[in-house]
């Protein structure tokens, strides 16, 4: 190609030459991916033979009489409800505090983001070593305030175990929220505030009635994006409990993982991985129309 096609190219008004490069990775890196997975949920590996051989819709059977996929389902349900509550509320808290322009702030908001530079793999074994019973930090004062047994290894116990992982993924992405939140507190107008102080407003008054429903928007998109990662959680729960004691903190990602990687079973691990899929886009769709949602 030479140089005046080249321009030609860059100054034309046709969008097709900047857009075909993206349609190409596109293609390349989801939509092959997500194609090949669903014609191999249809097929399963054979070891013997080393080779899919068909099975028709017998993975998905497989999948709705699966007792396991139902519990990891309510876990991965539980895991994402709590900790997207508790980052909200959090998040919109720090936030709050922080929308301000004191001696010190700055430097905080920028101490906040460093927790999202870790990689959650890192974060899941800082807080393995944080709450072992014998020499972890977390459970010491957790044991001096009364709130955990000395002698109880918190990921060791059913009961205790996903407070124990959701303590790890509340820290490290709760900062996310408080970014957002942040970003959305600085572009509210002052002047409804200003009208509300000279009314004789409560601090709390104008926070329900001005920067919740000036706030919604951010907010839907907050739940939305945090909302989607939570639901594929897997780093935390494969590096501090691999699932368990026993089922307790199984989740669809990670039984996905182990039923592709472990046993083998490449199309029922397809199969799991597009069920999950299927629930994030049901969940995100809806979520979009009732929050009204606009990009």
């Amino acid at each position: 190609m030479s140089i005046a096609q080249v321009k030609r190219i860059a100054i034309s008004d046709s969008p097709w030459p900047w857009l075909l490069p993206l349609i190409a990775l596109l293609a390349v890196f989801t939509i092959y991916p997500f194609i090949y997975n669903v014609w191999l949920s249809f097929h399963e590996f054979v070891p013997k033979s080393r080779g899919l051989k068909f099975v028709g819709f017998a993975n998905w059977v497989q999948l709705w009489n699966d007792g396991r996929f139902w519990g990891a389902l309510g876990v991965t349900f539980l895991y994402f409800a709590v900790a997207l509550t508790i980052e909200i509320i959090l998040g919109m808290a720090i936030a709050l505090l922080l929308d301000a322009e004191l001696p010190g702030f700055a430097m905080l908001r920028a101490v906040l983001s460093m927790t999202l530079v870790i990689p959650p793999a890192i974060a899941g074994m800082m807080f393995l070593l944080m709450e072992d019973s014998q020499f972890g930090a977390l459970s010491y004062l957790l044991g001096l305030v009364g709130l955990l047994d000395k002698a109880t290894p918190m990921l060791a116990t059913s009961s205790l175990a996903l407070i124990g992982v959701l303590i790890a993924e509340i820290w490290q992405w709760t900062p996310f929220m408080v970014l957002i939140f942040m970003a959305g507190l600085r572009s509210l107008p002052a002047e409804p505030y200003e009208a509300a102080m000279i009314d004789g407003a409560s601090s709390l008054q104008m926070f329900r009635r001005l920067t919740l429903p000036m706030m919604s928007r951010v907010i839907a998109v907050a739940v939305l994006l945090r909302g989607i990662d939570l639901f594929r959680v897997f780093d935390y729960v494969f590096v501090m409990t691999s699932g368990g004691p026993g089922t307790a903190t199984y989740t669809v990602s990670l039984y996905a993982w182990q039923q592709t990687f472990s046993f083998l079973k490449w199309g029922y691990g397809a199969t799991l991985s597009l069920t999950s899929l299927v629930i994030v886009m049901v969940m995100a769709n809806i979520f979009i129309r009732v929050a009204k949602v606009r990009w």
